[in-house]
């Protein structure tokens, strides 16, 4: 097994196009963090804030860091305790689409809102995440 093969798979990943945003909304605000609460509504959407702004807690779970060309620092992504138990077999992919959503993340006023894109993460990735 070479090492990529026994690396440690990604929890979240970012599509160009919300790298782009990113890229934006670092630039006008400075270093950002991602939290998806699992509320209702647009409470289960991945909220963008400055970084530090969003107070996580003890059961928030840190699935990983964006790594973004063009923005210095990792953006780090936290999902509730609750949530993750429910997405735990998930790889995640924050995207961006057309139409405002509601709450305090960062795009809103750019006429677009972040959304997660999920996939069932294979038996192999599994078993890697678990060690």
């Amino acid at each position: 097994m070479n090492s990529a093969e026994s690396a440690v798979p990604e929890r979240v990943a970012v599509t160009a196009e919300a790298a782009e945003l990113i890229r934006r909304l670092r630039e006008a605000h400075g270093p950002l963090m991602f939290h998806q609460s699992g509320g209702c509504c647009d409470g289960s959407a991945p909220m963008c804030y400055p970084a530090g702004e969003f107070r996580t807690g003890v059961s928030d779970v840190h699935l990983g860091d964006l790594i973004i060309d063009g923005v210095p620092e990792p953006v780090g992504f936290w999902m509730s305790g609750p949530q993750f138990e429910y997405w735990s077999h998930t790889h995640l992919t924050v995207d961006v689409v057309a139409g405002r959503g509601s709450g305090f993340s960062l795009e809103a006023p750019e006429g677009v809102r972040f959304l997660i894109r999920s996939r069932l993460l294979t038996d192999d990735e599994l078993d890697r995440l678990r060690g």
